[in-house]
């Protein structure tokens, strides 16, 4: 995709409009893939896009939860993140039971608030400062 193959390109041009990244990953892929190559290879694919979205603000969405006991699938999410590194927000979901949509909603609509806040403030602040003729 970031060779401009394809939708892909088109897919990640979208995404530089975007404030923040969400990585849906199957927690429980059926033809027995790993989640984090999954999850390497969409962060693989940013990278090599660019632009400023190496740096966007991204959270894991680890979906297809009720196919597995919730102490299986509290495993598989302790063993991802620790093979990942991952420091951001997790959230599980099933778009069949719902289950965790509504937290994780509410969580986007909390982070999206505060970031048109921070956006305000620093419009703001650009605004402030003194022209200076020889930065034009």
């Amino acid at each position: 995709a970031a060779e401009g193959a394809g939708l892909g390109i088109q897919f990640l041009k979208h995404l530089s409009r975007t404030r923040l990244l969400l990585h849906l990953v199957d927690i429980a892929p059926q033809d027995g893939s790993s989640p984090a190559a999954a999850v390497r290879c969409i962060v693989a694919e940013v990278e090599k896009f660019g632009r400023d979205l190496v740096g966007r603000e991204r959270w894991l969405v680890l979906t297809k939860r009720d196919l597995l006991d919730p102490a299986a699938y509290a495993e598989c999410e302790r063993s991802l993140l620790s093979e990942l590194d991952w420091n951001g927000p997790v959230f599980g979901i099933s778009s069949v039971t719902r289950e965790g949509l509504d937290k994780l909603i509410e969580a986007l609509a909390r982070r999206l608030d505060a970031l048109r806040v921070e956006q305000a403030a620093a419009a703001d602040a650009a605004d402030d400062e003194p022209y200076d003729p020889l930065q034009s």
